[in-house]
């Protein structure tokens, strides 16, 4: 409902290997730890932003977005709803080619705007359960691809 067809596929084998994780931190109950090391076994480099700015899965931490150094091809959102037009807002900024925000997380407002601003955006899906489904070999687990 949030994605266009064939939205997902082209975020996730044609925007870019650089995935900011905004939410990320080294809590591994939290679902975002999961999807991270999920991210990173499909060959994304995981850039993990959150306000504590913790090194996760062997990558630095970053307070926010624009405090990363480095261009960001998508940002997956784990915070709030109410936070995530914010999110949203800053990736469009930075120059993000994707903006994804994860189960749970809708703002309407937010995927209009990242839209219009020409940027790719999917809601409320998450890309650990979304790149599994995909069928081309580039989408196998880089240990298995090898």
């Amino acid at each position: 409902m949030y994605a266009e067809p064939g939205i997902i596929r082209k975020i996730i084998e044609e925007t870019g290997d650089t995935w900011a994780v905004v939410g990320l931190s080294a809590n591994e109950r939290r679902p975002a730890f999961g999807v991270a090391r999920t991210l990173q076994r499909y060959g994304k480099r995981i850039v993990p932003v959150h306000p504590r700015a913790e090194t996760v899965h062997g990558e630095r931490g970053y307070a926010s977005l624009a405090e990363v150094p480095f261009p960001v091809d998508v940002v997956d959102v784990f915070v709030r709803s109410e936070l995530a037009g914010a999110v949203a807002d800053q990736a469009v900024e930075i120059g993000a080619g994707a903006v994804w925000f994860q189960l749970g997380v809708i703002d309407e407002g937010a995927y209009e705007r990242v839209r219009t601003a020409g940027r790719l955006m999917v809601m409320d899906r998450c890309p650990a359960i979304e790149i599994p489904r995909l069928d081309r070999a580039a989408a196998r687990p880089v240990s298995e691809a090898r």
